[in-house]
């Protein structure tokens, strides 16, 4: 299993560049840019809503700047609204299994059943308790170039 360094909010408004306070309500925006998905945080005065065309959003606290290096997730629903988003991705096949085992760990997602295709691609089944969802998808391990990528764009999408 795979652990992630996850990186923390701008701490700045997207729309005024103002720096965002602790206890503060901001919102996150997650949108498509070209192949690569964008992280925007928005200060309560600025928001006017969701884009029209955006992955997912979220409304916020901001914590107190610590050392604490534990990494901040997304919630819950907006970590299994970006697995079921990447099932109509194919060329993103190693980041849902790696996101996969990331909500396994989570416990969002529970490993059902690993069996091999013809082909002799491990292929994994696992069931969502939270939607009551069966889900089927290839085991694609990425190569340590990879995984790096992968790291810091989960990092930039979910913390």
């Amino acid at each position: 299993m795979v652990d992630f360094d996850l990186q923390h909010n701008t701490r700045h408004c997207a729309a005024n560049g103002r720096e965002l306070r602790p206890g503060e309500t901001y919102y996150t925006v997650l949108r498509k840019a070209g192949a690569e998905v964008e992280r925007a945080d928005y200060s309560s005065e600025a928001w006017t809503g969701p884009p029209e065309v955006c992955l997912a959003w979220w409304k916020s606290t901001l914590t107190a700047a610590t050392d604490n290096k534990k990494p901040h997730w997304a919630p819950n629903d907006v970590m299994l609204h970006l697995f079921e988003t990447l099932a109509e991705q194919p060329e993103q096949a190693d980041m849902r299994y790696v996101l996969t085992l990331l909500l396994i760990r989570r416990r969002l997602l529970r490993l059902e059943e690993s069996t091999r295709d013809e082909a002799g691609i491990e292929q994994l089944t696992v069931y969502c308790p939270r939607n009551e969802t069966e889900y089927h998808l290839p085991a694609i391990v990425p190569d340590d170039a990879r995984v790096q990528a992968i790291q810091a764009e989960l990092g930039k999408l979910l913390s």
